[in-house]
């Protein structure tokens, strides 16, 4: 199938022969779809707490930070054409000799533009886009108006000018203050310092694409000691990029290898869940988990902060109990008591689904089976009440072998056009906004493998376009669905004003990234 050239191109990517084969043989095979068996609703998977209970859990949290090592963990790769995917439309289509621009904003399909128009003064970038604008235009006031609004969106976008559709979401201009501009990367510092930090170094992580590596570089040098001053603190800032040897290749539409003009395979890269190698390669007793566009202005952070140290607090509960019980475990003496005391902990805390072959086990069976359902990762993830947005959202799922536990999984991932599959979905009241903590260490203080913990059937198969040709790609489980599959999971409800995402550019004119 593949020639010496393939062979040669292949292990350069850091791949094998049979690890491609293995991917085409996926892909061929289809999308696996998710047995959802219930949605996870308040008392039925999705915890819900008063605010004494969340204060205890922060509490606990604050008792236990001087002891811990924590790092805050920002998938922020790729750059963010998505979010002006409108304004290059209206690059392309309006033509301001042909027609007005107020009858061009007024039509329906174009409503985002005339957003972006009645909020452009408050973007935190409108100061600087016109500073730009009118150095490579001194007489742009005496456009009409059509045309100069061309002209912004242009010096915004350009590669000759601002090139803001090349930039990294991070390093984006987010929220505008009285005396500076802020970047997402520069308000993820400063938020990290209000429950990252531990003996004064506060701890991030972020996964970046190698063609920004520079920028954020040059961004954290630039901000980096005022900030350690300002907050008393000092920044440990690392990055990486997704290994070239998680990319997949791609097939065409006919199950047949894709090659390019110069004759070589296509590899491309196979999405978040790829990521899992990048926190694997992290050594810290607490891993904060959270997306680069959704953070919000300095004033609001403190009280979104405080549902952050309730989930690490809740965490570290749950762990304290669980790292109890598997060393009673280790005990050969331990009475067949504190075994189903043991076993109602697993099922009622840690939402495990006991088979029913157990009941027939001897003790020492049980010990084993306890002993495994308890040892491993442990993830609390907040989830906030479905409003409508798109994502994902918390299910029970059976899988292959009859097992039923605690999944995210992203609507893509369901059989939609089963009814039944459809009726769970439609019954479901939370999403996961990708809030989560994690545990990564087992009771003995040794680093969990957390590639051991993939359910590699949760991949995703998915249609592109490359060079007018329909091409079929794989993508790695989702590091929050199927890549953490086997971890752990408790999921607690957080209120919406933590969920703050900027998908589109006009999301920047929400209350949250306004100060």
């Amino acid at each position: 199938m593949f020639t010496e050239q393939d062979i040669q191109q292949i292990k350069n990517h850091g791949l094998t022969v049979e690890k491609v084969n293995a991917q085409i043989e996926r892909i061929k095979s289809g999308m696996s779809y998710s047995n959802l068996v219930d949605a996870a609703t308040i008392g039925n998977g999705v915890l819900r707490k008063n605010d004494e209970q969340q204060q205890s859990s922060i509490d606990f949290f604050e008792s236990k930070r001087s002891e811990l090592s924590m790092v805050k963990f920002v998938p922020a790769s790729g750059a963010a054409t998505r979010m002006f995917k409108f304004l290059f439309q209206f690059l392309n289509e309006f033509k301001p000799n042909e027609e007005s621009f107020e009858s061009y904003q007024e039509q329906e399909k174009n409503k985002d533009i005339s957003t972006f128009i009645k909020g452009l003064e408050n973007f935190p970038y409108y100061e600087i886009v016109k500073k730009k604008m009118e150095q490579t235009n001194p007489n742009v006031d005496s456009l009409p108006l059509g045309e100069q609004y061309i002209l912004f969106v242009q010096t915004m976008l350009h590669a000759n000018r601002l090139n803001y559709s090349f930039f990294p979401k991070g390093l984006l201009p987010f929220h505008k203050y009285e005396n500076h501009v802020s970047t997402a990367f520069q308000e993820h510092l400063l938020e990290a310092t209000m429950y990252v930090t531990s003996g004064n170094v506060t701890s991030l992580h972020f996964t970046i694409s190698d063609a920004h590596k520079t920028m954020f570089q040059d961004e954290l040098n630039l901000i980096k000691d005022k900030l350690e001053k300002e907050n008393n603190t000092q920044f440990d800032v690392s990055f990486s990029c997704q290994s070239k040897s998680t990319d997949t290749i791609a097939i065409t539409s006919k199950d047949e290898l894709y090659r390019t003009e110069d004759n070589e395979l296509l590899f491309r890269p196979s999405g978040h869940g790829a990521l899992i190698e990048n926190l694997n390669a992290l050594d810290f007793d607490l891993i904060f988990i959270k997306n680069i566009d959704n953070i919000v202005v300095l004033e609001q952070n403190i009280e979104i902060s405080n549902y952050k140290k309730m989930l690490a607090g809740i965490l570290l509960q749950i762990q304290k109990q669980a790292f109890k019980y598997l060393n009673n475990l280790d005990d050969n003496e331990i009475s067949e008591d504190e075994v189903n005391n043991i076993e109602l902990f697993v099922i009622n805390r840690i939402n495990v689904e006991i088979e029913d072959a157990y009941q027939n086990f001897t003790l020492k069976e049980k010990r084993a089976y306890l002993h495994n359902k308890l040892n491993r990762p442990i993830r609390v993830c907040g989830m906030v009440k479905n409003e409508g947005e798109p994502g994902g959202g918390p299910f029970w799922v059976k899988d292959e072998n009859g097992v039923i536990s605690l999944q995210i999984v992203e609507f893509a991932q369901i059989d939609i056009e089963n009814q039944s599959q459809r009726n769970i979905v439609d019954n479901a009241t939370h999403f996961n906004p990708t809030d989560l903590v994690c545990a990564v260490k087992d009771y003995k203080g040794n680093k969990f493998d957390l590639t051991k913990y993939i359910d590699t059937n949760a991949a995703f198969i998915t249609i592109k376009s490359q060079n007018g040709t329909d091409i079929k790609a794989l993508e790695r489980p989702g590091l929050w669905n199927g890549s953490m599959a086997h971890w752990n999971s408790i999921f607690v409800e957080i209120p919406l004003l933590t969920f703050n995402p900027v998908k589109i550019v006009n999301d920047l004119l929400k209350p949250a990234h306004q100060v």
